[in-house]
């Protein structure tokens, strides 16, 4: 069965079939079931009545023909020519297409119309009840035919009137409904020809009708397409139905995401080339000055050489630092996340970084309000903390301060780096979190800054599924605030 299965989806993706085609379905069983299911209901009840109306009418005949028969002593005077009775009996029955039998008070059949039982006895429950003074009747819908059972009342000669309650025989008449059912089926062939016919024209409307349906989805695919080829700025704008509206919307917006990130990836590599041919541009100039200088003083080489290396190391450092966004971006399957305290971390981390804060009298201060441990990437982390810090240190003022603090509740941990610095003007702040943007680039070429960290600050963030925001007044100083999860959920 599961091969089955499989085999099935598979020819069902290879073949997936067009919406169109469960919306013509659906409209054409909508129409035709409700219709056909009308014309067998009328059918059948067109057929029940007329089955009704047969046994009616025959009982009618026959209650005639057996009052008629009382009066003349059919059955009880032996003297009375009965040859019109019988006539009558044998033209009721070709009428009818039946049989009718007369039997007596002794249950014999004196009577036959196709000449058959004549003088053989009939005891039966219709015959008993009829003596008993009911009219009965029987249909069986298998074989298509009634039987009706009608008492023959005794006649007193003397004072010319029925007698009430006394029988003296009983007429079973047996008649068949087939002609009926021979024009009802005469009749379905008919209706099931015009109930193709009604099928061809409900399926040819269908088509029409969804065709006419599908057509803004059908403007809107294309609109997708010319899209997908490349054209970004077209905008899909199908607004037929509430659906092709939203969906249009949709698209839109992604668009605008998509067109964002392309533009992102193109200031990125830009940025990137510009970063890597500064320091390569800076190198060659050095390296072109000390060639073209002759009996160069050994105090000027030096300083030229100098220079040359603070280039290279800073190539060096941002090649690092972009293959160090490269593994960030690749997935969060990268972290190898255990149980670390917090608290420690934060501590080495500071105490690599107090050596460049005193260079400029900057005081790095660490405030813990509980002890915290957490799952996470330790060699991650500590780079995360680290950026937060060194650009704490790098963008403040001489004389400064930088204020750590951690905290936690029962679900996150809490992490914030504050400082006495510049601070970050109010239209820089949702950009800081770029790759290469800096708000101050001059300031950034002299303290070394790549205009990464705080990129790969934030990767390492959202990789813990944590959050990370900043709050600035220009010249004021600024606070940057981030949110872990206590225990990594991968």
């Amino acid at each position: 069965m599961r091969k089955i299965r499989e085999r099935i989806r598979k020819i069902y993706r290879k073949h997936t079939p067009s919406v169109k085609v469960p919306l013509i379905i659906l409209m054409v069983m909508f129409c035709m079931i409700p219709l056909l299911v009308e014309s067998r209901i009328l059918a059948s009840s067109s057929r029940q009545s007329q089955v009704e109306r047969r046994i009616i009418d025959v009982q009618n005949q026959c209650q005639i023909l057996s009052n008629k028969m009382s009066r003349t002593g059919y059955l009880t005077n032996s003297v009375v020519d009965n040859a019109a009775i019988d006539t009558e009996l044998s033209l009721l029955s070709d009428i009818f297409s039946g049989r009718i039998l007369i039997v007596n008070s002794g249950f014999k059949i004196v009577e036959d119309t196709f000449s058959l039982s004549k003088g053989k006895t009939l005891i039966s429950n219709e015959v008993i009840r009829c003596f008993q003074g009911e009219n009965t009747s029987r249909y069986d819908s298998l074989k298509h035919y009634f039987v009706l059972a009608i008492p023959i009342p005794e006649f007193e000669q003397e004072t010319g009137t029925i007698t009430t309650g006394k029988t003296a025989g009983v007429m079973i008449v047996t008649a068949s409904t087939e002609s009926m059912y021979s024009l009802e089926d005469s009749l379905n062939d008919k209706a099931s020809l015009y109930e193709m016919m009604i099928f061809v024209i409900l399926l040819i409307l269908a088509v029409l009708s969804v065709h006419f349906i599908m057509k803004p989805f059908g403007s809107l695919i294309a609109s997708i397409r010319r899209v997908g080829e490349g054209n970004l700025d077209e905008d899909v704008n199908e607004e037929a139905y509430r659906e092709t509206k939203q969906i249009s919307e949709t698209i839109n917006k992604t668009l605008e995401k998509l067109k964002a990130v392309d533009q992102s990836r193109q200031e990125f590599v830009s940025n990137v080339s510009h970063e890597l041919k500064t320091p390569i541009t800076s190198i060659r100039v050095l390296a072109d000055s000390l060639m073209g200088m002759e009996d160069t003083p050994k105090e000027l080489y030096q300083e030229f050489m100098h220079d040359i290396s603070d280039e290279i190391d800073r190539e060096s450092k941002i090649i690092d630092d972009l293959l160090t966004l490269v593994r960030m971006d690749k997935a969060s399957s990268g972290l190898s996340c255990c149980q670390v305290q917090i608290n420690g971390l934060i501590e080495m981390v500071l105490k690599r970084l107090r050596p460049i804060a005193r260079k400029r009298n900057i005081e790095l201060i660490f405030e813990s309000k509980r002890d915290v441990s957490a799952d996470i990437d330790e060699v991650k982390f500590s780079l995360a903390v680290n950026n937060l810090v060194e650009n704490a240190v790098k963008y403040n003022k001489e004389d400064g301060w930088v204020r750590v603090t951690l905290d936690a509740d029962h679900k996150f941990f809490y992490l914030k780096v504050a400082d006495s610095g510049i601070g970050i003007p109010a239209e820089f702040k949702e950009r800081v979190f770029e790759r290469f943007y800096r708000v101050d680039k001059a300031r950034s070429r002299e303290t070394g800054g790549t205009g990464l960290g705080l990129a790969i600050t934030k990767s390492v963030v959202l990789m813990h599924h944590g959050a990370i925001r900043v709050d600035s007044v220009e010249g004021e100083g600024s606070t940057f605030m981030v949110r872990i999860p206590l225990i990594y959920i991968p």
